[in-house]
């Protein structure tokens, strides 16, 4: 039974990383126009988990530090004299392949998560007989 509670952790992890993930994404693409938004990362690490199984956990999100996009517009009382203010760095098509890359990834974790305990469940019912 060891085994499929290590499935079982392996993919709850995998589901938690990738739901803070989406979160992440989710805020970058709530803030495509906001004026000097830095676009945020997490980075995914591994960790020895319980019993020694690999687990999947999110690290510190950051702040991505390239340059923000230079908008011009001399009316927007946020522009410099020269016309310009700081845009985002949010590119929301890398944004939205991120979220669908994520979102599949959540649903493989989810299927291997349901089959496992699937498996587990059959199984506890042939001991019983």
């Amino acid at each position: 039974m060891s085994d499929f509670s290590n499935a079982l952790s392996v993919s709850s992890s995998g589901l938690r990383a990738q739901a803070t993930r989406l979160r992440v994404l989710s805020e970058n693409i709530a803030n495509v126009d906001t004026p000097g938004y830095h676009r945020k990362t997490i980075p995914f690490e591994t960790s020895g988990g319980r019993d020694g199984v690999q687990q999947v956990e999110t690290g510190k999100v950051n702040l991505d530090r390239s340059e923000l996009e230079q908008i011009y517009d001399p009316q927007n009382p946020m522009a410099n004299e020269n016309g310009f203010y700081d845009g985002s760095n949010v590119d929301l098509i890398i944004e939205l392949a991120d979220a669908r890359e994520a979102q599949q990834s959540y649903e493989a974790n989810l299927k291997m998560f349901e089959q496992t305990r699937e498996m587990s469940t059959s199984l506890m019912d042939l001991l019983r007989r």
